[in-house]
């Protein structure tokens, strides 16, 4: 498939309110701390680059390109130092594209003009669209052809199903993952009496009355994402984002969240905001949900678990901790799903660019690599050795990690059904615009939040004929 085609419904125009939300805990500032970590690994960097000398000029180079910034960019700068000097055969030029959608724009204009990398982080998003697009290696192909091992099987099935095919090969490798918690101030729960932090909407609606009851201005501080609000909310509730068991099995899709319990959800947050419940934080209210918590103003916001590290690195003046995502009562909850990014190896390298690719795709799979990662950030482990030896070592028993993994319970609460399993929708970047503008005309007071999902259904369906037209004949493998 030529790649002109693969990405000829894309609308640049909207992707960057798209993912905006969804990956809130991918474009975090640079904070005192971290800009000195930063320094460090650059300094680091120059001194592995000068101690390298004229001996990098004989490495095989392949370039990856990366859409993390930030502090979690900085992490990704040093895993390929780390890997660049673990051997002396190959070389990573890695180059952050400042976000993951600048990553995927930056990739289509290099594909044109032959200048495409070798490994591209792209982000859940943009999945279906890839897997069709035909411009990649399968890692799992990539391993056997150039007898390079990775466990496959190792890895969580709730992260493994979002970037496999139907007969469980690897397309892309599992990287950087997360799931949705959400946030509270311990110190603020216990003024307003509570005990314990519920995991069912009803239960939380019980705590955001107590809290104001007792003198809390905010109790939630709400930022509308689909990644959370929609998708997660849906996989945990086990109702469907689209026909067709979310897409996996047929291009002819139509989205039915305008129908489901997803409609209840969405009208309860719009009522919360309404009754002083909670606080709108979108980029129009001048403040993010996280900081409203971190300055104490708001006791919960729902987050990725990757903005767990950044929280501890901020030092907030009051104790805090994470729940997993609430469900309604009555349903038997299921499985969220992986978030985060995963890695690509795209088509058009040479057969020594691939074995280095793959090379530095097995060293990020290592143990002591993904622990690196989970220690600098917030992620979490993606194979089921790593977190088991974690465990053990009893890693999520001390500071700054308590609790962390809070998400791998969350991940792997049922094993994943038809509808857990993920979402394969394409132009799924532009849907999730489309969710994002309604949700906040809604919040706005500009129609009913039935009309604004109503909306973005019609807009979405639209976007899905129209991918399913560029692929006449075709199904995700």
């Amino acid at each position: 498939m030529n790649i002109n085609n693969y990405f000829k419904n894309c609308r640049v125009s909207v992707i960057e309110s798209a993912h905006k939300d969804a990956v809130l805990d991918h474009q975090q500032p640079i904070h005192t701390e971290t800009g000195k970590m930063t320094q460090k690994l650059a300094t680091a960097a120059l001194v592995l680059a000068a101690s390298v000398g004229s001996a990098s000029a004989e490495k095989i180079k392949f370039e990856y390109w990366y859409g993390l910034t930030g502090d979690l960019g900085a992490v990704v700068a040093e895993t390929c130092n780390r890997f660049n000097a673990s051997q002396d055969q190959y070389e990573a030029v890695c180059v952050g594209q400042d976000g993951y959608e600048k990553a995927v724009q930056n990739t289509i204009a290099a594909f044109r003009a032959g200048k495409q990398p070798t490994i591209l982080q792209a982000f859940d998003a943009g999945t279906a669209d890839l897997m069709l697009s035909g411009e990649f290696y399968p890692v799992t192909k990539l391993m056997a052809d150039t007898g390079v091992k990775i466990d496959w099987a190792d890895y969580f099935p709730g992260i493994a199903n979002y970037y496999s095919s139907k007969s469980g090969e690897f397309f892309s490798m599992p990287w950087n993952s997360s799931t949705p918690v959400y946030y509270f101030n311990k110190d603020q729960f216990a003024k307003a009496g509570i005990t314990e932090a519920p995991i069912t909407w009803e239960g939380l609606e019980a705590v955001l009355v107590k809290l104001k009851a007792s003198g809390q201005g905010c109790g939630l501080a709400y930022a509308p994402s689909s990644w959370i609000d929609l998708e997660q909310f849906s996989m945990a509730n086990n109702v469907p984002v689209a026909s067709n068991n979310n897409g996996y099995d047929g291009l002819d899709t139509t989205l039915l969240f305008n129908t489901t319990l997803h409609v209840k959800h969405m009208q309860n947050m719009q009522r919360w905001i309404t009754e002083g419940l909670a606080k709108l934080r979108t980029q129009a209210s001048g403040k993010t949900a996280r900081d409203s918590f971190l300055e104490g103003e708001c006791s919960v916001f729902f987050s990725s678990i990757a903005d767990h590290n950044t929280i501890s690195k901020l030092k907030p003046t009051f104790a805090w901790d994470v729940q997993i995502i609430p469900t309604y009562e009555g349903v038997e909850r299921k499985n969220t799903v992986v978030g985060g990014a995963s890695l690509w190896v795209l088509s058009g390298k040479t057969d020594d660019e691939y074995k280095a690719a793959a090379s530095y795709l097995a060293f990020l799979a290592t143990k002591p690599e993904q622990q690196f990662l989970l220690e600098n950030s917030g992620y979490i482990p993606v194979t089921k050795s790593t977190y088991a030896a974690l465990k053990a070592e009893g890693f999520y028993s001390k500071e700054p990690y308590i609790n962390r993994d809070i998400a791998m319970k969350s991940l792997t609460w049922t094993e994943p059904t038809a509808l857990t399993r993920g979402i394969r929708l394409g132009n799924f970047i532009q849907i999730r615009a489309e969710w994002q503008a309604e949700v906040e005309a809604a919040l706005a007071g500009q129609k009913t939040m039935q009309e604004a999902l109503d909306t973005a259904v019609a807009r979405g369906n639209e976007l899905l004929a129209r991918f399913a037209q560029t692929y006449p004949g075709k199904s995700f493998p």
